[in-house]
């Protein structure tokens, strides 16, 4: 059996507004073309009555042309989700970035409409190296973790 990873789904209140914070913060790229779909098979396979979406893939940074996406995607009628966000709420939990200047990407987020969870913090791990690592989050509340090892 042939396994591959392909994305991670987020769904956003303003999904161009969402996909513009991921391209211009983390340099993702639009994968063409915009999603507007509807009918049948959406709702059969989502389980969503009347389900109706539009949105886009982002390609992620660092893994070449043919590398996961980050699917952004809005639904004409959605569920409130529980604020304040939690690191340690049960289910997914964050997606993360290795950066090469955390508190300078830190500075990007926050003037793009993101906020701070936590605060810049610095461990050795052994056997792996020293980690410098924040968790954040987009302008949509949804976590981020932002790292780099030295």
């Amino acid at each position: 059996m042939n396994i591959k990873y392909v994305h991670t789904n987020i769904i956003a209140q303003d999904w161009q507004r969402l996909a513009k914070f991921y391209e211009e913060v983390f340099g993702c790229k639009p994968v063409p073309p915009q999603r507007d779909q509807s009918g049948d098979w959406l709702e059969r396979g989502t389980g969503v009555t009347g389900a109706h979406l539009r949105g886009m893939h982002l390609r992620l940074p660092g893994w070449g042309e043919n590398g996961p996406t980050l699917e952004i995607f809005q639904y004409d009628a959605m569920q409130e989700k529980p604020s304040p966000p939690l690191a340690n709420r049960q289910g997914f939990g964050h997606i993360a970035f290795l950066v090469d200047d955390v508190a300078s990407i830190r500075e990007e987020i926050l003037a793009r409409g993101g906020k701070d969870l936590g605060q810049i913090s610095e461990t050795d791990v052994p056997g792996v190296g020293h980690l410098t690592f924040i968790y954040m989050t987009d302008p949509e509340e949804n976590i981020l973790e932002i790292q780099n090892w030295s």
